[in-house]
């Protein structure tokens, strides 16, 4: 028999079965039609939409491959497959595939979009930008391409733009609760708190049981030091919907009683088999927060390491991997780059950005509080705008690509930094970045900007690192806190390379000791000041008065006089650290 005989009415009873969810009708349907006729491609594209239904991926794919076979050019069959690969997890595949399907029918809508998503899972942002906007050159109101393409610019810290997308969104679809609240973060990410504010409160208005919206309304909240109206906000987002990471964020903010409703109900749900590894590192290091408050150091550690353990295989992190990233810095900057140049910068910015580093939890915040309380610096907080912007050039070069770092690349560097630092729209010329770990990018930030202040923070190292092992950290590159193995072969690493630096560049980093910090307030606050090349300002030394926005844990304490003694905290947990304190001897 040949393609012709098949009927109209066959194929539709088929397609009715499948439109009905009648997956296994449907399945025997089609196989009995490709037993009478074997060469019908939409049979097997049919056979291969419903195993995709029962999620049998690998009969799915076969079923898609012999459509192909047949008809090499059938864009459902290749936009099918390329669902398939989406699905689990194999990107490039993915990529293949619809670009196979654009290559049939350039206006097919979905297969741009989804394009765009297989990039965005690559972290291959600029090529899922084009993509995105591919598909609303066919479709220019389509709210999810213009949501993804707003979270794409957000993710490339593209912030007008993203500000841009999610504005037309609200254009086109004024109750759209999600791009009130993508625009809170971006207006909270530039510390325009009360346009963030707006945007949360409204996507809380237009969906009262939108749970990110209260958590992020208390996030801000508490970013402000307003701790009753965050802990108001996470208290709501726990009674919609048992919300973990509000949970833990409230056991920072407020004590509770051992047999507290929150306690019992969270306790509760430690074991279940419906929360996600996240949810319940949350719950497992909310729990650690309350037993510490309340005097149970054994239940503290208890929860405290189930919730690092917990996070160390969800992240996947390796120290050895993070290790080769080190080495390859140095190697990179070794020896004199001749490819490197003289960075020009093309960039509409005017702004001068200090650098404050070391290991996270070092101080970097206290010192930003000090020196954005000069009237000519702008405190911006940890930016991770470095990191998006060397980790490209440093992955290339671990592949082989030696010539990775050229002075294009140094420029693309400095231009782009600056662009971002523009998008806060301040006064001040001096804009401050407290990312800890850009201490691994201090080569770059010499290279793109020769007359760089750096400030680096050193802290003593059982202090700094039992402070990493017991807070929390969202970022994948902070992996390295979840393990006291890992964490010391870490805090090596780091000393290592500072050493390295301050070889390379001899009197350009500017060193301070936290300790001697709070024990010498005023001296090495002016020689802070005068090593950024700015004019003494009284409101330095009262730093606890100024409102900068402070986004980590540091909020609280920052906000208060200095205060001696911090590094001493790990003493009274000695004989529970003591593998920490073992890897960190030499130090």
């Amino acid at each position: 028999m040949n393609n012709k005989e098949i009927t109209a009415e066959q194929i539709d009873a088929a397609i009715d079965l499948y439109s009905k969810g009648e997956i296994n009708e449907a399945i025997k349907k089609i196989s009995s039609l490709n037993e009478k006729y074997p060469n019908v491609p939409l049979l097997y594209n049919l056979l291969g939409a419903c195993f995709i239904s029962s999620e049998n991926w690998t009969k799915a794919e076969e079923s898609l491959k012999i459509a192909l076979k047949i008809k090499p050019d059938y864009a459902d069959a290749h936009f099918n497959l390329g669902n398939i690969f989406l699905k689990i997890g194999l990107f490039e595949k993915a990529i293949e595939s619809f670009k196979n399907v654009i290559t049939s029918d350039s206006v097919f809508e979905q297969a741009h979009f989804n394009l765009g998503v297989a990039y965005h899972e690559l972290g291959r942002y600029f090529d899922a930008i084009e993509s995105y906007e591919s598909a609303l050159e066919i479709n220019r109101k389509n709210i999810n391409t213009l949501i993804n393409l707003g979270n794409t610019l957000r993710e490339l810290d593209h912030n007008v733009d993203a500000i841009e997308q999610y504005e037309k969104i609200i254009e086109i679809e004024p109750d759209n609760f999600i791009a009130h609240n993508n625009l809170g973060t971006v207006f909270r990410s530039l510390n325009q708190t009360e346009k963030a504010i707006i945007h949360y409160k409204k996507a809380s208005e237009l969906k009262p049981d939108y749970v990110k919206a209260y958590y992020n309304l208390g996030f801000i909240y508490q970013d402000m030091g307003e701790i009753d109206e965050a802990i108001s906000h996470y208290e709501k987002a726990i009674e919609l919907d048992n919300h973990a990471t509000s949970f833990h964020s409230l056991s920072h903010l407020k004590k509770f009683l051992p047999n507290d409703i929150y306690v019992n109900r969270f306790k509760s749900l430690q074991s279940s088999e419906k929360l996600s590894q996240s949810e319940k590192i949350h719950i497992y290091l909310g729990l650690a927060n309350i037993s510490e408050k309340n005097g149970n150091q054994v239940d503290f550690f208890n929860f405290l390491n189930k919730g690092n353990k917990l996070q160390k295989t969800e992240s996947g992190y390796s120290l050895s991997e993070h290790l080769k990233y080190h080495k390859a810095i140095k190697k990179m900057f070794g020896k004199k780059n001749p490819s490197i140049g003289i960075s020009e910068s093309i960039t509409r910015s005017k702004k001068t950005p200090l650098f404050i580093l070391g290991m996270p939890r070092s101080g970097t915040t206290l010192v930003e509080q000090i020196i954005s309380s000069h009237k000519q610096v702008y405190g911006a907080g940890e930016l991770n705008y470095l990191t998006k912007l060397a980790s490209p050039i440093l992955k290339n070069f671990i592949q082989g690509d030696i010539s990775s770092l050229s002075r294009e690349a140094i420029n693309f560097v400095k231009n782009e930094y600056l662009n971002r630092l523009e998008d806060f729209n301040v006064e001040e010329n001096f804009i401050t970045d407290k990312l800890p770990l850009n201490f691994q990018y201090i080569g770059f930030i010499f290279s793109a900007f020769p007359d760089a202040k750096i400030i680096h923070l050193e802290r003593d190292a059982r202090a700094v690192c039992w402070s990493n092992y017991r807070y929390y950290f969202g970022s994948k590159n902070n992996g390295y806190s979840n393990n006291f193995s890992d964490l010391s072969g870490f805090y090596a690493s780091y000393k290592n390379l500072m050493s390295f630096w301050n070889n390379l560049f001899p009197g350009k980093i500017h060193n301070i000791c936290y300790e001697d910090l709070t024990e010498n307030q005023e001296e090495e606050t002016k020689s802070l000041i005068k090593y950024c090349g700015l004019e003494w300002d009284e409101n330095c030394l009262d730093f606890h008065n100024n409102n900068n926005l402070v986004k980590t844990i540091s909020s609280n304490q920052v906000k208060k006089k200095m205060y001696k003694g911090s590094s001493e905290a790990w003493k009274k947990h000695w004989a529970y650290i003591q593998p920490l304190i073992d890897g960190l001897k030499d130090y």
